[in-house]
């Protein structure tokens, strides 16, 4: 998943590709320590699936007794696609 979205955004800048995953991945960090940061997702109503927002992108996550499950990550402008928050 991370890596075609640095090959997506490398095709016009590298750099900037290698920094936003950077971003991704301390925002992912960020989740495990403090899983209430992010908001309920609106299509889903449902307490224990989240999102941050990170530029363009949704990192949606579940938050389990014990753990962190990262479900998707995808531009925002797109629609959830529920088969991807199968783990």
């Amino acid at each position: 998943m991370l890596e075609e979205i640095e090959r997506f955004i490398a095709q016009d800048n590298p750099q900037r590709a290698s920094a936003f995953i950077d971003r991704l991945l301390e925002k992912g960090d960020a989740i495990a320590s403090f899983p209430n940061m992010g908001r309920v997702v609106p299509e889903l109503s449902q307490p224990e699936i989240r999102e941050i927002l990170v530029g363009k992108y949704r990192i949606v996550y579940k938050e389990t007794s014990d753990h962190i499950v990262i479900l998707t990550v995808f531009e925002g402008h797109r629609s959830l696609r529920f088969k991807e928050l199968d783990p």
